[in-house]
């Protein structure tokens, strides 16, 4: 069985990522790019789906050990994991280093104290574990093919075959250093370069060292931040710019549960708000190249903008089920692709439109492409701001009229109406400072329960919904504002956990809600952070903080955050690392910082 969700460290090399548990096993990589088809995916099934396992050798009958220890090696994406034995210590470097040829996962084994017997497991099983390769030598090096796909392994060890595994038997003393590579390769090239595990590294870590450089945050909660940053940078798609919500697909939002889903794409929604974050911390490169990926995969279709896309800009995202793979802790089906791209949800069109107005407003250099998509995507929602849609958590049920969707079509007019103010765009201004007050208006009287004071999730509703918190964060009304601070009152009052974390919005348990499915989730961590900065901006920063800090001790030892939190089983849940978690997180640090509220 695969480890609990935050047993897993991720590597990678922003172009796909690997998920390593504590005991040494890499059960997730897809090759060669972030949604590819996995060459591990014991994550989602058993061993026989595919896995490489790398400990001090124990026998057959028992647990591998998990690692004493493990951290990344100061702020790089390099894991070191080490394992105190009745013989010694020894220390596992795995890492994938940035490339521009061959993906590769190296893993370097080091002695530190003792004799350490040591062995090696690979288990390689394309398409998601369902088929075996022939694996054969080919030149003194082991090789696996199938189909389109070969994976070369390489290693100093002594290797040998049993059961449709490769193995390596070997002892590390104190200084011994035994590396490990597979290489990704199309079945149809030849073979790929030899690695050079040594000179990866090192080229690894000053990679790193350099990026992390950029950073212009240097407040209290710093550590957590970087991390974060760290983890946004690794899901980011080099060649293209693109960000992924998660390197992971169907993690579940409910152990046992049906609530599965792919996150190996780009949403236009999770990407914006990471160009926010990134901006904010110094990372104007990665938000240039983000708003490039935009106007290519939007272009000569800006009508017809999907809520997602593929890393590169794809469109069709079919979504599939491989029923051959029981699910992780048996929660199926495991899904492939994402039915939800076609949907129609308003508020896309608000975070991107913010999300090039943020970059304006920082100084990114002008493009007029940029200023030209945005005044298309208005004329867009002003014939279509007023129909109902699917919304932020992309319902499976009726479309309604989510206040949230309609709050964010504000903030698309706003944003442009401001672009146009500035002397960088043309537009119908007077004609669209209406639109901005007749869309403010129809949220006011009917997204509004004048009984509770509160808004509430959809007109004519009365459930609540925590992306109601970010009405104060976009401008649309002032965090002082009786109908704001009733809202935040309301959601906590009955949105929150018992541990006080907030849910998206409520679930009936075993039928079917607003969102179309049976079950429930967990806490969803963004909405608990959104709720951390309304706090703070309302003036309750004492509580904000602590909120804060709660949030922050549910990372796991590497501080990494999956997308849920489930309060009752008191463990992560949702598709990880998720980037949905990670960028409000640093969005409530700089708030936090500013205010002050921090420490104590």
């Amino acid at each position: 069985m695969a480890g609990r969700i935050e047993d897993y460290a991720l590597i990678g090399d922003m172009q796909t990522a690997a998920l390593v548990c504590r005991d040494g096993t890499v059960d997730w990589l897809c090759l060669p790019r972030f949604d590819s088809h996995a060459v591990f995916a014991g994550l989602l099934g058993t061993e026989d789906h595919g896995f490489w396992r790398l400990g001090p050798a124990h026998a057959a009958d028992i647990e591998p050990p998990a690692a004493t220890r493990r951290s990344y090696r100061g702020e790089s994406l390099i894991l070191e994991s080490e394992w105190d034995t009745p013989r010694g210590t020894v220390r596992v470097i795995d890492f994938m280093p940035p490339r521009d040829g061959a993906p590769q996962l190296i893993r370097i084994v080091e002695g530190v104290t003792g004799r350490v017997p040591m062995r090696s497991m690979l288990r390689m099983r394309f398409s998601y574990g369902r088929v075996v390769p022939w694996v054969h030598k080919y030149e003194g090096r082991t090789v696996a093919v199938a189909g389109p796909d070969s994976v070369w392994f390489d290693t100093q060890a002594e290797t040998y075959g049993k059961a449709l595994t490769t193995y390596a038997d070997f002892t590390v003393a104190p200084g011994d250093r035994v590396a490990f590579t597979i290489s990704w390769q199309p079945s149809h090239k030849e073979q790929p370069p030899m690695p050079e595990p040594e000179q990866s590294l090192e080229a690894a870590e000053d990679f790193w060292r350099e990026w992390v450089g950029h950073c212009t945050y240097h407040g209290p909660y710093r550590e957590a931040v970087i991390r974060s940053l760290i983890t946004l940078k690794a899901l980011t798609y080099a060649p293209t710019g693109g960000i992924v919500a998660a390197p992971t697909t169907s993690l579940p939002e409910e152990i046992g549960g049906v609530r599965n889903w792919d996150y190996r794409y780009t949403w236009l929604r999770d990407a914006a708000i990471t160009l926010s974050s990134l901006l904010r911390t110094g990372y104007r490169d990665e938000a240039r190249a983000w708003r490039e990926w935009l106007l290519r995969a939007v272009a000569g279709d800006p009508e017809n903008l999907q809520i997602m896309y593929g890393i590169a800009g794809e469109r069709e995202l079919g979504e599939a089920e491989l029923d051959w793979l029981p699910g992780y802790e048996n929660s199926a089906p495991v899904r492939v692709g994402n039915g939800a791209a076609h949907q129609l949800q308003l508020d896309v069109y608000g975070e991107v439109t913010e999300a090039l107005h943020l970059a304006h407003m920082t100084g990114l250099a002008r493009n007029d492409y940029a200023s030209l998509l945005q005044l298309k995507l208005i004329r867009y929602l002003e014939q279509h701001w007023h129909e109902p849609d699917e919304g932020i958590w992309e319902v499976r049920g009726p479309r309604r009229h989510f206040v949230h969707s309609k709050v964010m079509a504000w903030v698309a007019v706003d944003r442009t109406i401001k672009l146009i103010e500035s002397g960088d765009a043309d537009g119908p201004l007077e004609k669209w400072r209406e639109l901005r007050d007749v869309i403010h208006r129809d949220v006011c009287e009917k997204g509004y329960d004048k009984e509770r004071n509160t808004f509430t999730q959809s007109y004519g509703s009365k459930e609540l919904d925590a992306s109601l918190l970010l009405i104060p964060q976009m401008g649309f009304l002032p965090p002082d504002d009786k109908r704001v601070i009733g809202t935040i009152e309301a959601i906590q009052r009955e949105l929150s956990t018992s541990d006080g974390f907030i849910l998206r919005y409520p679930t009936l348990g075993g039928s079917e809600g607003v969102d179309g499915l049976p079950g429930d989730e967990g806490a969803f961590l963004a909405c608990s952070f959104w709720m951390a900065d309304d706090l703070a901006m309302i003036g309750r920063v004492d509580e904000a903080r602590k909120l804060f800090e709660k949030l922050l001790a549910l990372r796991n030892d590497l501080g990494l955050l999956a997308e849920e939190w489930d309060s009752r089983l008191q463990r992560q849940v949702g598709n990880f690392p998720q980037a949905f978690s990670h960028v409000p997180l640093i969005d409530t640090a700089l708030r936090l910082t500013a205010s002050g509220a921090y420490g104590g």
